[in-house]
């Protein structure tokens, strides 16, 4: 189950993120929603990865700053 959410976002990245990118539309953090995600599946697994890419995209929002924000 992780390589097949990982290989998704994967193909998230590299097809659709780009061309959103492309229509001036960028994630407000760094490391992006979908690398901070894939990196939470790779060290915690499948659960707690997806529940903290989940909180992280819920935080992506109009009101929020962004900015620099790493996987602890």
């Amino acid at each position: 189950m992780k390589k097949i959410l990982i290989w998704i976002i994967n193909k998230y990245q590299k097809y659709i993120s780009q061309n959103v990118s492309q229509k001036n539309i960028h994630c407000k953090f760094y490391p992006t929603c979908s690398e901070y995600t894939k990196q939470a599946i790779e060290k915690y697994g499948v659960c707690r990865g997806i529940i903290l890419g989940g909180y992280r995209i819920i935080r992506c929002n109009p009101f929020s700053k962004g900015g620099y924000d790493p996987l602890k």
